[in-house]
């Protein structure tokens, strides 16, 4: 399906691999041209190399707010201007109330929180001048369902999940949407650290049986940034195969 973005330009944050990267490479199959970033040097460049030779390979660190809003200018600057933005970063580390200090939480929140508002902050007057623009950020389905051991996560990603809902509203009249899409099990790199060589038994635990493919995941990603999906803002996809038993 033509997804009518072709020659659009998209920055797309911690794509160096697993979900990120995914989400670049079905934006760059729709004829999107795009930016990607990592903290690694050389996985940055192994990433872009799947990907089409005019991509922009940025080594960026966007834990931060100062790194997240390097990013965005710099892409925007190679790219000469800026469509798409795909705010995303690593998940902070595991933990439970008991076994997480205090010290802990404002990393987590610059992490998952703040840089995503950095990004934004960067990106949308661009956005607004052009009169067209899609923000796809990249979550977790725990915003829905907090998953055990994670909760700087769980924390941090039901805040930026308020913020981009407010921004959608916001910003809905200049031609912008904003949506989250809520990965759940997907074999990523992420996902091995956390269970290690329990991923499949994770994977067969779900609804589906299995553990998520990241291609399917960015296919998503980039339907949201679509021409049909003009309508469609302020939304929160999971992508879980299930696993989230709410109603909503």
């Amino acid at each position: 399906m033509d997804l009518g973005i072709s020659a659009k330009r998209a920055a797309v944050a911690a794509s160096s691999g697993g979900l990120g990267l995914a989400s670049a490479q079905a934006l760059a199959a729709a004829g999107v041209r795009v930016a990607i970033c990592g903290r690694n040097a050389e996985r940055v460049a192994a990433a872009a190399a799947t990907l089409p030779p005019d991509t922009v390979a940025l080594t960026v660190d966007v834990s931060t707010v100062e790194g997240a809003l390097q990013f965005v200018d710099q892409a925007t600057d190679a790219l000469g201007g800026l469509d798409i933005l795909v705010p995303n970063a690593g998940g902070p580390p595991p933990g439970t109330f008991a076994s997480t200090p205090l010290d802990a939480y404002l990393p987590a929140l610059e992490l998952n929180l703040l840089s995503t508002v950095a990004m934004c902050h960067a990106a949308v007057p661009g956005l607004i001048d052009l009169g067209w623009g899609r923000i796809v950020a990249i979550t977790s389905h725990s915003v829905r369902q907090p998953i055990p051991n994670l909760i700087l996560s769980n924390t941090a990603r039901a805040g930026v999940t308020g913020f981009l809902k407010t921004l959608a509203t916001e910003i809905a009249p200049h031609g912008i949407t904003v949506n989250t899409v809520q990965p759940g099990l997907h074999a990523t790199d992420r996902m091995t650290q956390l269970h290690g060589d329990h991923l499949s038994d994770a994977g067969a635990g779900q609804p589906t049986g299995t553990v998520g493919r990241p291609e399917d995941f960015g296919a998503v990603v980039a339907f949201l940034c679509s021409d049909q999906a003009r309508f469609i803002t302020g939304t929160a996809v999971p992508v879980d195969g299930g696993a989230s038993r709410g109603l909503q």
